[in-house]
């Protein structure tokens, strides 16, 4: 009887063992998969290197922005809104007419505010109600509208349109690249090689080798050079197209990369 209930005994206590190894493989095996998947060694912030890299790409501004403003004041609001809209369709007209796309013309603001007299103040004795309080004379009806230009060339021309038709504070043109992407990629390409081959130097001089990308960083800035980008103009007429110089627009990316090192 004892033998059996040693045997069972030591039955019992072979499969907590085998549970017990079973749980902490388990364990192990977890917090290695963890650490591999998020983790990181506590050292690892002295076993890595960062350089950085400048690379610069340059491209014809392939469009012009111009903006221009319709301004009209009237008694009422909506007199001045109907000669803000009857001078700004004579512009969109215009623009159509130069083959400018409706979907690069877009109102970016329209605003209507008050025109207020403010009475001289009153020092006698009796004043008038009124004397304290200002008075709507009128309003102003303010339209914005920013236009892009694709064919460059043009313009100057759309600037001598815009000139005789009454509308004030014409600016432009501002010439940018529409669509970046291929010139900021061709910047980001030099700037990573640069830092590529700092790196592979700084190992070299240390004795080191390079391991994988631990992190990446990248900004870029645009600058314009040898373009006509013009300031405001009133309604005064144009008799003539401006001359406007496009010249270029050159991207300056930087990137920051860090290495691993062994």
């Amino acid at each position: 009887m004892k033998t059996l209930l040693d045997e069972l005994t030591n039955s019992r206590a072979i499969r907590l063992s085998a549970v017990a190894v079973f749980v902490f493989l388990a364990l192990f095996l977890l917090v290695k998969t963890w650490d591999a998947a998020f983790g990181r060694d506590m050292n690892d912030g002295y076993n890595t290197i960062t350089v950085e890299g400048t690379g610069k790409a340059a491209m014809v501004p392939d469009t012009a922005r111009i903006t221009f403003t319709v301004m009209e004041t009237a008694d009422n609001v909506a007199v001045a809104q109907q000669a803000a809209t009857t001078k700004t369709d004579a512009a969109l007209a215009a623009l159509k007419d130069m083959s400018i796309d409706e979907r690069d013309v877009k109102t970016l603001s329209y605003n209507v505010s008050p025109k207020y007299q403010y009475t001289k103040p009153c020092y006698g004795p009796v004043c008038p109600p009124t004397a304290s309080s200002p008075s709507i004379v009128g309003y102003d009806v303010m339209q914005t509208v920013e236009v892009k230009v694709r064919d460059t060339a043009k313009a100057g021309d759309v600037l001598a349109a815009l000139g005789t038709l009454g509308v004030q504070n014409i600016s432009g043109p501002e010439f940018v690249v529409d669509d970046e992407t291929a010139v900021t990629a061709e910047a980001r390409a030099e700037a990573i090689d640069e830092a590529r081959t700092k790196a592979k130097e700084l190992a070299k001089q240390l004795g080191v080798r390079l391991g994988k990308i631990a992190s990446f960083s990248e900004g870029s800035t645009a600058d314009m050079y040898g373009y006509g980008k013009g300031g405001m103009m009133d309604s005064a007429a144009m008799q003539s197209a401006p001359s406007l110089p496009v010249g270029e627009s050159e991207t300056e990316v930087s990137v920051m990369i860090t290495y691993e090192i062994h």
